[in-house]
């Protein structure tokens, strides 16, 4: 893989932003600006004690990841120059490990290209609420009763990619548009899509367009592998699994069940292709995603009362684990980079954070 103006720090000399859940107010320093904004309020519940510590979320993230968005937004912006009126918006893609302060970024990303000095209309797209709906997976898993895999929401093959299709369209056309929004309450906790008329509009009449779109979601910019290499990265893990102390997951299911997820991987490249930059929060170890999971999961019981017990969020994670140890490499190898594609055209376009178990940048890539 190559790697292009790779940087190193201390932790000690960078700035960061805190967050402390009982406060939810964040304050973010950086060598850009000063602004703080209050996220949503956690809610109580007014008939419980919490007697547990809040975890604190770190975002030292925005530092790098500001800068990269905003010299993409320039250059989209210079492509245009000439008819800006014409310009589609940027479309930037997020990946994350669950748990390792993807939501924050957001939340940060999305507040400092809204407010001045940069006052662009952003809007955000998860991939979560591209769900299919609570009918539609269900239909899902009964047609594929063997694999454990499509059982639930999550792994590639659970979205709408028509709808995903539909709405990138639709705002890099500059139209009016809906965006999709997921309850993954519904169905005592299956999840279900939300009615249409309550989703977000954007580009309504008399508004600026949307110049920026921020699509997020846990395996945005995926690669499907050819099935000659699939094959022996299954088996591999399988060979592990019997040889070594393996805490893996892929080499416990079929190989026709990862088979069918990197086949349906493919069509997910009609969104990616789409992508215009990609910013990649990648962790030392991607098993660190079982305790960031349960950390969670601790505060939701804290906070409201109710939650996933620590053996349902292991088998939670273990559906999405698989895909985890498949296709983490190919972001890591770089989500632009194609065969015959010339590096005038993906060099630049994706900044990889690495993290460690506490979610502290430890290494930045630029790609």
């Amino acid at each position: 893989m190559h790697r292009h103006a790779i940087r190193t720090f201390s932790l000690n000399n960078s700035p960061s932003a805190r967050i402390s859940l009982r406060s939810a107010t964040l304050i973010y320093i950086s060598p850009l600006s000063t602004s703080t904004y209050t996220l949503p309020p956690v809610q109580h519940n007014s008939g419980l004690r919490t007697t547990s510590k809040m975890p604190e979320i770190i975002d030292d993230k925005s530092q790098h990841c500001i800068p990269f968005l905003l010299d993409r937004v320039k250059a989209h912006q210079a492509r245009y120059a000439s008819n800006p009126d014409q310009a589609p918006p940027l479309f930037l893609g997020l990946n994350g490990v669950q748990g390792a302060g993807k939501t924050v970024l957001v939340s940060t990303l999305h507040h400092t290209l809204r407010n001045p000095p940069y006052s662009l209309p952003v809007t955000t797209l998860s991939l979560d609420d591209i769900y299919l709906t609570h009918a539609d997976q269900q239909h899902l898993a009964t047609t594929n009763p063997q694999n454990p895999l499509l059982q639930h929401r999550g792994q590639p093959s659970t979205h709408d990619l028509s709808l995903g299709l539909k709405v990138f369209e639709s705002l890099r056309e500059g139209r009016p548009t809906k965006i999709p929004q997921y309850d993954k309450s519904a169905f005592g906790g299956q999840g279900d899509r939300v009615p249409e008329g309550k989703w977000e509009a954007v580009n309504k009449e008399g508004e600026r367009r949307v110049g920026v779109v921020i699509f997020e979601g846990w395996c945005v910019g995926f690669r499907a592998w050819s099935d000659d290499t699939l094959r022996k990265m299954w088996e591999n893990a399988v060979r592990r699994k019997e040889e070594e102390n393996y805490d893996g997951r892929l080499g416990h299911v079929r190989f026709e069940d990862v088979r069918a997820v990197n086949e349906a991987l493919r069509g997910y490249d009609a969104l990616t292709d789409q992508l215009d930059a990609l910013i990649h929060i990648d962790a030392q170890n991607i098993h660190y995603v079982y305790e960031w999971r349960q950390e969670q999961e601790r505060t939701l019981r804290a906070t409201k009362g109710t939650g996933m017990t620590e053996e349902q969020v292991n088998h939670f994670v273990d559906g999405y684990y698989p895909s985890y140890e498949l296709f983490t490499e190919t972001l890591r190898n770089g989500a632009f980079r194609k065969e015959g594609v010339p590096e005038s055209k993906w060099k630049g376009k994706q900044l990889r954070l690495v993290v460690d178990k506490n979610r502290r940048v430890q290494e930045v890539l630029l790609y």
